[in-house]
């Protein structure tokens, strides 16, 4: 699956649940998530369970990230599924090939070098010393009076020997038995994060949280990210939603827009309009990283839009405070 450009995963840095997750990878909490065995369960990603709640929810939160380019993956693990229930809790039995029973004795061929004579490593046990039963020689040194020839087994319920066994898989759950023809196999992945895209992360915390503590300390109420209902009854997402005493008065609303090439276009003034169009904040701001190109600017100011301009998290700062100030 082709990966997202780099907008559409900007988009992704602002949904709370994937800033929490990532932030764990940004403060060296996680430096790769692996997967945790449960019996009862299989594997899970206790992590990622901590703040989405629902396990169910897990692997396709994990997938998104993932064909957006932002995690990166490898394979830790296969499942083994039962056909039946879809149980993880699978064993695998070695079987006799004649009569498919699991009880069979594995030993190990040894083969006298002198005298070319085979046979299973019980047959030349005497004792605690191995002892031709052909020619009745002690084997003293590995690889000199004899070498190890391969495996062999022996079935315990029908009698028979043979070197290679047949795989089955037993259901702990249902008992039901199945062969590797019927199983059902699924991969375990553990994820990093890709040092390719860490610069856009960063840049997101790096902006929003002093930010947001700036505005916490002027006294107001601030959330990052935020989600406002619009006239139109549609829920819209900012980066930073700011208000004064309490929710029910007007409101700040700003979102951060960090250029894909060396300026930012369009197309976040035009984002941002159409929310403040629906919510009707009673100011909008737009900090763009490091600046916006001219049309950007002349539709801003026609959209009532205050445009911070910055090429780093201190220069953001300077230049809020003072058109706050100035306000």
């Amino acid at each position: 699956m082709p990966k997202l450009e780099k907008s559409e995963r900007l988009e992704l840095y602002k949904e709370r649940d994937v800033q929490i997750f990532l932030g764990k990878f940004l403060s060296n909490e996680i430096s790769e998530l692996k997967p945790s065995f449960d019996p009862k369960f299989g594997y899970r990603y206790l992590e990622v369970e901590e703040f989405l709640g629902e396990t169910s929810n897990v692997e396709e939160f994990l997938n998104r990230l993932y064909d957006a380019g932002i995690l990166e993956r490898r394979l830790y693990d296969k499942i083994l599924y039962c056909p039946n229930c879809g149980s993880q809790s699978v064993s695998t039995h070695y079987c006799c090939p004649y009569c498919k029973s699991f009880n069979i004795q594995k030993g190990s061929l040894i083969e006298h070098v002198k005298c070319g004579y085979m046979d299973v490593e019980e047959n030349f046990r005497k004792g605690d010393k191995l002892v031709c039963p052909k020619c009745r020689e002690e084997l003293k040194k590995l690889d000199v009076d004899y070498r190890k020839a391969g495996i062999w087994c022996t079935c315990q319920d029908c009698g028979k020997s043979f070197d290679i066994p047949v795989p089955r898989h037993f259901c702990r759950d249902c008992q039901n038995e199945f062969t590797f023809e019927e199983v059902e196999i699924k991969d375990v992945y553990s994820y990093t994060l890709n040092e390719e895209v860490k610069g856009e992360i960063t840049a997101g915390w790096i902006f929003v949280a002093p930010i947001k503590e700036f505005l916490v300390e002027s006294g107001f109420e601030v959330e990052a990210p935020a989600f406002l209902k619009g006239k139109s009854g549609a829920n819209h997402m900012f980066d930073i939603a700011a208000y004064k005493g309490n929710l029910t008065k007007k409101v700040t609303v700003m979102d951060v827009a960090t250029a894909t090439e060396d300026i930012v276009s369009e197309q976040p003034v035009i984002a941002l309009f159409a929310k403040i169009y629906d919510v009707s904040p009673e100011n909008a701001y737009l900090i763009a990283i490091p600046k916006l190109n001219e049309n950007a600017k002349k539709m801003a100011e026609l959209y009532n839009i205050k445009v911070i301009e910055a090429k780093d998290a201190k220069e953001v700062m300077k230049a809020l405070k003072e058109k706050m100030a100035k306000k």
